[in-house]
């Protein structure tokens, strides 16, 4: 079943919470919060106030992606602050494993995400330990790039390393209707969008990418 993570990046953070209020309403299964630090990636984006501030308008899991460097200094603060899955970057932390046994330590759902230049080999000591691997299909750092075909080959030699394990593959970058079918089809059951959603009526945006994805 395929999960739709709408990255409130795209949204208007003049009234976040009301548009995190939204999206759960428009048909979201997860809300995709993008933590930007202008260090890792060249942007500035949330902090753990901010996602306490709008946890109260929605019950949905709270999908943290920590684009940060480092990420396990703050682990506890975004547990803290609502965060139900927190995602940190294989090229981040120099102790990968470390965060995530501390992620999982603080009750969480732990994810690594590999950037496009990243090869999957580099979370073949961590299999047993995650529960979704996020592939970048842009580069970091801003909203409404265009999606990278080299990462499908990814996906598909993800989904064969995975094997019968319960790990989700979560697909962020350049998601749309006219690209979701092919990253399904790779092997992806969890999409992150954020202009594709947030650009008009959500309710009807959230449904063209679940029509198009079969």
């Amino acid at each position: 079943m395929l999960k739709i993570a709408p990255s409130i990046l795209s949204a208007d953070f003049a009234k976040l919470g009301e548009e995190v209020a939204a999206v759960d309403k428009a048909g979201a299964d997860w809300i995709h919060i993008d933590v930007m630090d202008g260090h890792f990636v060249p942007n500035l984006t949330f902090g753990p106030c901010v996602i306490k501030a709008i946890r109260q308008y929605s019950d949905k899991p709270f999908d943290v992606h920590l684009m940060i460097d480092p990420a396990q200094p703050y682990l506890k603060d975004y547990a803290d602050a609502g965060a139900d899955l927190i995602t940190v970057h294989a090229e981040a932390d120099k102790h990968l494993h470390r965060s995530v046994q501390y992620i999982k330590s603080l009750g969480k759902k732990a994810g690594v995400s590999l950037n496009p230049a990243t090869p999957e080999s580099a979370l073949e000591y961590v299999l047993d330990d995650i529960d979704l691997i996020l592939v970048m299909s842009v580069n970091p750092g801003f909203g409404g790039q265009k999606f990278i075909p080299s990462q499908l080959d990814k996906i598909r030699r993800l989904r064969d390393m995975i094997g019968d394990r319960q790990i989700d593959i979560q697909v962020d970058g350049g998601v749309n209707p006219d690209t979701i079918k092919s990253v399904v089809d790779a092997g992806a059951n969890v999409v992150v969008a954020g202009s594709a959603v947030f650009g008009g009526d959500y309710k009807t945006n959230i449904q063209a990418i679940r029509d198009k994805s079969v």
